[in-house]
């Protein structure tokens, strides 16, 4: 039967890919299977990875198999994870970086583009491999304990977070986090800054603002983990900042080089498939691509140009309405489902166990403040532990967490 199957295919194994898969796997017909394909070894829970880069004992629980993703689908066994990268989009196929039941090239019918964007180290692992994925998480909690003064460049929800935990791990180190803006992260309404920076204050986090770093060119990242030399961050206003040890924690590269295999269309003085401002894939409300020569491609999440912020909860949405359309167009109708982009909000730790739930003001609605709720349940763990429940992996002794 599988020879007789027709592919839809996720390209993408984080948070909204593999909650597209299941979506589309719920609700296609017997004729077709959802083809999940991921170059990680495992599932990378990527909000424990600034929290496990500096607490240690709970790393390995970051990945998580990747066994279970279709396990409560209709028809599960035909549904299946294909561990490989992509390489080049066809208009009708897919070229991988290894062979996959004999051939590099999956052909499809529909297709998901998930693929996100990546961030420097630690926001995103180097390797697709959970071993030396662990062991890089592991080397940096290690760098950090062994430096007195630590540097974080930039002013996103990672740094805020990481500067926060090392604050509240280490009060006695020097911790100083660099932002170009007045404003931490801009995204949101400016209560949310004026709220991180007065939890600064409280921890001793010291916070500078208005200039940028400069940043060691080639991605060779600072010198850390070569015997702990003092260093200077060096801002472009000239100001020099010591430290033992630094963090990149600025922008999100989109994954969007798989794309370049699809022609553009001659004459267009401006790309239809890529927003040349920012990388993201130009999509319509259906999230079908903006390109109508594609009306079978879709992009969703933080690949995709929506013009929603860059979270995993609008991304679930996304999902949702991607699967739907692609139903319709299988039962040959009209995809009428459509997104509705609503305002930016994200839950957010500002230190080990104090976390907040920040909304921007529904202007449509005629809100004018930001909703806020500021709470002190959260754990060093994060409640790892619960994910691998809700990723649908069964646990029955700690060494399994190392699986």
């Amino acid at each position: 039967m599988a020879g007789t199957l027709r592919n839809v295919v996720v390209v993408g194994g984080s948070f909204v890919g593999i909650n597209t898969a299941k979506e589309l796997a719920n609700i296609l017909p017997a004729t077709h299977r959802v083809l999940l394909v991921e170059p990680h070894s495992h599932f990378h829970h990527l909000f424990a990875f600034p929290r496990f880069a500096i607490s240690s004992g709970h790393e390995h629980k970051a990945f998580i198999p990747l066994s279970a993703v279709f396990a409560d689908s209709p028809g599960a066994p035909r549904h299946q994870v294909v561990r490989a990268r992509a390489v080049s989009l066809q208009p009708h196929s897919l070229t991988l970086d290894r062979e996959w039941q004999g051939s590099r090239t999956i052909p499809f019918d529909f297709l998901v583009v998930a693929t996100g964007t990546r961030l420097a180290a630690p926001g995103t692992m180097p390797d697709d491999d959970k071993p030396p994925s662990v062991r890089y998480l592991q080397a940096h909690q290690n760098g950090i304990r062994a430096a007195q003064s630590v540097v974080i460049v930039g002013g996103g929800a990672v740094g805020v977070q990481m500067a926060c935990d090392l604050k509240e791990l280490y009060p006695s180190k020097t911790i100083t986090l660099v932002h170009s803006r007045e404003q931490l992260m801009p995204v949101y309404h400016e209560a949310l800054s004026n709220l991180i920076k007065a939890r600064f204050t409280e921890l001793g986090v010291q916070l500078v603002t208005g200039s940028r770093a400069v940043v060691p060119p080639n991605g060779g990242g600072f010198p850390n983990h070569t015997g702990q030399q003092p260093f200077n961050v060096q801002l472009q206003d000239g100001r020099a900042l010591p430290a033992d040890f630094a963090i990149l924690a600025t922008g999100q590269i989109p994954n969007n080089q798989f794309l370049s295999g699809l022609r553009e269309e001659e004459g267009e003085e401006e790309s239809l498939l890529i927003n040349p401002r920012n990388g993201f894939v130009r999509v319509r409300p259906t999230l079908q691509f903006l390109d109508s020569r594609y009306p079978h491609l879709f992009a969703v999440g933080d690949i995709a140009d929506t013009g929603a912020h860059k979270a995993a909860k609008p991304g679930m949405v996304q999902a949702a309405v991607a699967a739907r359309n692609i139903a319709a167009l299988l039962g040959g109708r009209e995809p009428e489902e459509r997104l509705s982009v609503a305002p930016a909000a994200i839950h957010l730790t500002l230190g080990l166990t104090r976390n907040v739930i920040f909304r921007n003001p529904n202007t449509a609605e005629g809100d004018t403040e930001p909703f806020i709720n500021l709470k002190d349940d959260g754990r060093e763990d994060m409640g790892i532990d619960a994910v691998w429940v809700r990723r649908g992996v069964v646990v029955s002794s700690p060494q399994e967490y190392h699986l």
